[in-house]
């Protein structure tokens, strides 16, 4: 029998419960409480475990069952997004509004609850995560005003989706094609999408087990070279080849 664990009183390197012991129903919730610190949150995803609630609730901790997953040769790319690519008015960039992004993703609404579950609380400590260079951003721009992107913690090789967001035609989904075009030849092993949706499986994404992924994760620590995480433009050029 499982039971849910409480970090309320335990400091921010106290270590989390085996995920495995996460709860079957809800699926995947292994703990509450607790605090969104640096350490705390890089423990987390090291281990399997992401953060995600609604406001007015504690703080609660993930780890599904099953993860939703792309293979980064994997991400599949439709006829028409394309013929789109060939021809998209966009300009790409990497962590250069990481703060504009995760704020527009906010806006966003996303289960459990009714409303956004990018808190303020939440903002905060993404942004001192990127801050920390853990975090990363991907921007999309047209006439220089931000129309899409995407955001993340990166994890030795995995990158950690959190949420993208798009205000014009498949901005969202130029910002992920990007990222995997720049973060692969760095060694970008997977990306990690946390729960399936049409949106994603439409693109690529399939599901490991919960075991699976953190095998993966202890198996692709090896830092991405910081080379690669330098604000920048991306080339869109080569986008979907």
């Amino acid at each position: 029998m499982s039971f849910l664990t409480g970090l309320d009183d335990t400091p921010s390197d106290y270590p989390f419960p085996d995920a495995e012991k996460a709860l079957a129903d809800p699926d995947g919730l292994l703990a509450a409480g607790g605090c969104l610190s640096i350490q705390r949150l890089l423990n987390a995803y090291q281990h399997g475990i992401f953060p995600w609630y609604s406001k007015n609730d504690p703080i609660l901790w993930w780890s599904p069952s099953e993860r939703a997953v792309i293979h980064p040769n994997d991400l599949y790319i439709n006829r028409s997004l394309r013929k789109f690519l060939k021809k998209h008015p966009y300009q790409v960039t990497l962590n250069t509004a990481f703060e504009n992004v995760i704020q527009a993703c906010a806006t966003i609404p996303r289960s459990p609850g009714n409303g956004t579950w990018i808190t303020a609380e939440m903002i905060a400590a993404y942004i001192a995560l990127h801050y920390a260079g853990h975090a990363h951003s991907v921007e999309v721009w047209h006439n220089q005003r931000l129309v899409g992107g995407l955001y993340g913690v990166l994890v030795g090789q995995t990158f950690c989706g959190e949420s993208m967001f798009s205000t014009q035609t498949n901005a969202s989904k130029v910002a992920l094609i990007a990222l995997r075009d720049h973060l692969t030849p760095a060694g970008l092993a997977l990306i990690d999408c946390q729960i399936e949706n049409p949106h994603l499986s439409n693109m690529g994404a399939v599901t490991l087990n919960r075991a699976d992924f953190i095998r993966h994760l202890a198996a692709n620590s090896n830092l991405i070279s910081p080379v690669f995480l330098q604000t920048t433009e991306l080339s869109v050029l080569d986008i979907g080849n």
